[in-house]
């Protein structure tokens, strides 16, 4: 016979979990062609506990009024300084983080970012602001080894079956 403390306890009341938020950004996949070359941009930030770079794809959160495309554009304007007009969607990428809020509190997020496949249109890295601290063209696949986040290589290799797609349309 099963002793009392051995049976399973009732619950008086929910586990203590901390609030979650959800967050909603977007971000652009810009490409070019150089004599016949596919090359796209990465952005990156220096990872603070390993000192390194870690590339991604430039994303931001969206602004109130405006829609998923424009913050694409805008993003993609701010960490890279170039101008880039949208073929079409990408995907989006959900995913969870943690965060301390201003009260030391620990928070989870719920992300989602839509992702743009975006043509070069003009700029310069030098027109860039500085919340990334690098940004350089890649070559398709030095640019899908270089990216940090498997959902992002993921969206890299449709990228590259996308513009493949429409060279030879």
């Amino acid at each position: 016979m099963a002793r009392r403390r051995d049976l399973p306890q009732k619950l008086t009341a929910p586990a203590d979990r901390p609030p979650f938020v959800r967050e909603l950004s977007a971000g652009g996949l810009v490409y070019r062609r150089v004599r016949g070359r596919l090359e796209v941009v990465l952005a990156a930030r220096l990872s603070p506990d390993r000192g390194e770079l870690v590339w991604g794809i430039p994303k931001g959160h969206v602004e109130k009024g405006e829609s998923m495309a424009e913050t694409a554009v805008r993003e993609v304007r701010e960490e890279t300084g170039l101008e880039a007009s949208i073929d079409e969607p990408l995907g989006d990428v959900t995913y969870w983080y943690a965060r301390r809020d201003a009260g030391a509190q620990a928070v989870r997020i719920h992300k989602r970012v839509r992702f743009f496949l975006m043509r070069y249109v003009g700029g310069k890295f030098a027109n860039r602001d500085h919340e990334m601290d690098d940004v350089r063209w890649f070559d398709l696949p030095a640019a899908i080894e270089a990216v940090a986040f498997a959902n992002e290589r993921e969206l890299l290799e449709r990228a590259a079956a996308a513009l493949t797609r429409s060279k030879t349309d």
